[in-house]
């Protein structure tokens, strides 16, 4: 039997990796770089790793909904 392909997001993950989030959204990885050096994508670092904080991002959206 045939197993259906997860989504990208599920279960999902609050922080992400910029070449993982690059793909997801299609948006070039030097676009993406570009975004998180001048403060426009959320990030955190642990460790090493700069990771695009999907959490912040998420809720700075919702904010910007119309009410």
């Amino acid at each position: 039997m045939e197993q259906a392909q997860p989504s990208p997001l599920s279960p999902f993950v609050p922080v992400m990796h910029r070449e993982r989030f690059a793909e997801l959204t299609g948006i070039p990885f030097g676009v993406i770089d570009g975004w998180v050096n001048r403060g426009y994508l959320p990030t955190i670092i642990i460790g090493k790793h700069r990771l695009i904080n999907l959490v912040e991002l998420t809720q700075t959206c919702i904010e910007q909904l119309p009410r």
